[in-house]
């Protein structure tokens, strides 16, 4: 076995033992659960007759205790294309689950948003804390007691994370999630990315607009860009909850129906029970955390993870932080080149090798762990496989050795970058994370006066009116959890790049998100702490001089802030749902936390 790279030892051991007592409490309630709950043969029979009163021919077998009954937790509905597939799911996997003596039940469903329909609108305030409702839906979903494994249908943006968290409290049962694929490669990104930055100049109409922006996103499935709900599909694989392989299989397809299949049958022979018992809260240990992140960094996945994977973690008694993820970032070289950080899109990608390439190059350079429990027999080296169909049978064969694309996919020794580009960023001003590998790097560092806003709106405002052609450090505060559900800040792109063609130097700082489509611009992004309540981007002016370097890791201005009084948050503005989300602004926490109120509030 390949020698684990000492940074990643390093930085595991750090992790585990700063998790020592909380990773102790969380396995302890675990094996209570499981003694508390053995299954439903515990609930009394009119709880049980409750349970099964609709399950039909399914009846039987659930009432008698005769094998496995599988909870199906959903993240359907048909106005997202990621998860239009999972209409059909719950009757095909009942089917799957006939088939070897088992059962499942649609358990509950979970909201799920899209922040591609909500970018630079109202609703976009509600999606940091969707991620919290759908853990919480999630728990409602299991609190049942029926149930001896998890299926977890969900794919995009705060819909896995929130699974995760949700499902990691119900730990001592085995779990899998079961993606249903990305949609069909439709106009080149790079065709997509100028209409936009034409329509910011105002060069191109709404028409054209749209007829872009339709023809990239344009069935169904999942969107092809390298944000974050592909990011999450990575993750699944280098956690172990996915069935190898499954992330990037189109859906429709008979391998994509194979997949599914696999994944209900391979949740009744990994239960409390069988010899071969895979519980949840045993698969997302701390070794599974690092390979999440090595992940992330090795591909150049979603910032909106700095955030989610702390919150995830805590949900399992682990902690993680930014300063884990810089160590990791300079240890982990850049091997795929997605867009918005390359040409070609995830269906690209997997075509060029895909996963099962990138996770035994990562192995084989000792930068993962591969003596982890998964989901799937034989660790993390059963994930350097990919699957294919041999007749009707489904089988595994080896990765490629060789990358299909060098300009999307390579092997360590010839990557990209020789690191994650994923940086911690501190100083005067608190600390954040900047994604150096979608810079070039001769935009690490800029040093700039400042220019203050409190929306995006008045960004867009001021870019029109011609005031900030200069060099300038654009800074957007009031943009984190408690101010506002820190939404994702895209409106900031177009018209920060156009600057930035125009040859100005530019950079962007805020409290906010911009997520892992943040463009080509240098960005130090989720600020802690927030403006809102003591954090020092309150007490900026406009011309303050700031300098934000990703090669030393300074996020720091050059005038003296200790005197000046904090500038007064925005009125909370109402409509849209946003007031039903009061409590989980004004108890959240900071965004390297994870920016959960839930979390916060529960002790976790």
């Amino acid at each position: 076995m390949t020698k684990l790279h000492p940074v990643v030892e390093r930085v595991t051991d750090r992790i585990i033992d700063r998790s020592k007592d909380g990773r102790r409490r969380y396995l302890d309630l675990m094996d209570r659960e499981a003694e508390r709950f053995p299954g439903r043969g515990a609930l009394s029979c009119s709880n049980l007759a409750h349970g099964f009163a609709a399950s039909e021919g399914d009846k039987p077998a659930i009432a008698s205790g005769r094998g496995a009954n599988l909870a199906i937790v959903t993240a359907y509905n048909d106005m997202l294309s990621a998860h239009q597939p999972y209409a059909r799911y719950p009757d095909a996997m009942k089917l799957y689950a006939r088939e070897v003596g088992a059962t499942a039940q649609v358990a509950g469903g979970v909201p799920a948003m899209c922040d591609g329909v909500t970018q630079g609108q109202d609703g976009m305030e509600l999606s940091l804390f969707s991620r919290d409702t759908i853990a919480l839906s999630a728990a409602i979903a299991m609190s049942h007691a029926m149930f001896d494994g998890m299926a977890l249908l969900g794919i995009c943006d705060k819909i896995v994370p929130g699974l995760v968290i949700g499902a990691l409290r119900f730990g001592h049962l085995p779990a899998i999630f079961v993606p249903s694929g990305p949609m069909p490669s439709g106009l080149a990104n790079r065709e997509k990315q100028k209409v936009r930055q034409l329509y910011a100049e105002g060069k191109a109409t709404r028409a054209d607009l749209l007829a872009s922006e339709s023809a990239s996103y344009h069935s169904a499935g999942t969107c092809t860009f390298y944000g974050t709900a592909n990011s999450n599909q990575m993750m699944m694989e280098m956690m172990g909850l996915h069935v190898p392989g499954a992330s990037f299989i189109p859906p429709g397809t008979p391998l994509r129906s194979a997949l599914t299949r696999e994944a209900v049958q391979r949740l009744t022979r990994i239960g409390r029970g069988s010899d071969d018992y895979r519980p949840m809260g045993r698969v997302v240990d701390e070794k599974a955390i690092v390979n999440a992140v090595v992940g992330l960094l090795a591909t150049g996945g979603s910032t909106n993870h700095a955030i989610h994977l702390p919150a995830m973690a805590r949900a399992a008694g682990i902690r993680l932080d930014w300063q884990d993820i810089d160590e990791l970032s300079a240890a982990v070289p850049l091997i795929a080149r997605v867009y918005p950080n390359g040409a070609g899109d995830v269906n690209h990608f997997h075509a060029a090798g895909g996963m099962g390439f990138v996770v035994r190059e990562l192995l084989d350079a000792g930068l993962a762990h591969a003596d982890v429990l998964t989901v799937a027999e034989g660790g993390m080296a059963a994930y350097a496989q990919e699957p294919h169909l041999d007749g009707d049978a489904l089988v595994w064969r080896p990765a490629p050795m060789q990358s299909g694309d060098d300009a999307m996919l390579r092997p360590v020794e010839g990557a990209f970058l020789p690191d994650g580009g994923m940086r911690l960023v501190k100083g005067n001003l608190g600390r954040a994370t900047f994604k150096t590998s979608a810079v070039d790097a001769a935009r690490w560092t800029i040093e700039a006066p400042c220019r203050v806003f409190e929306t995006q709106e008045a960004v867009q405002a001021a870019f029109k009116a011609g005031e900030l052609e200069r060099d300038v450090i654009v800074v957007v505060r009031f943009q984190g959890p408690r101010a506002n559900g820190m939404p994702e800040l895209h409106k900031l792109t177009p018209p920060l790049g156009v600057l930035q063609d125009r040859g100005f130097k530019v950079a962007l700082v805020t409290d906010g998100r911009m997520s892992g489509a943040s463009g080509k611009v240098p960005a130090a992004i989720h600020v802690t702490p927030e403006a809102l309540g003591g954090g020092a981007l309150a007490r900026l002016r406009d011309g303050d001089v700031i300098r934000l370097c990703g090669h030393d890791g300074t996020l720091e201005v050059k005038a003296d802030l200790a005197g000046r009084v904090a500038a007064q948050a925005p009125r909370e503005d109402m409509g849209m749902g946003r007031e039903l989300f009061a409590m989980l602004r004004r108890h959240a926490d900071g965004a390297e936390q994870g920016g959960s109120a839930m979390l916060a509030e529960a002790g976790l």
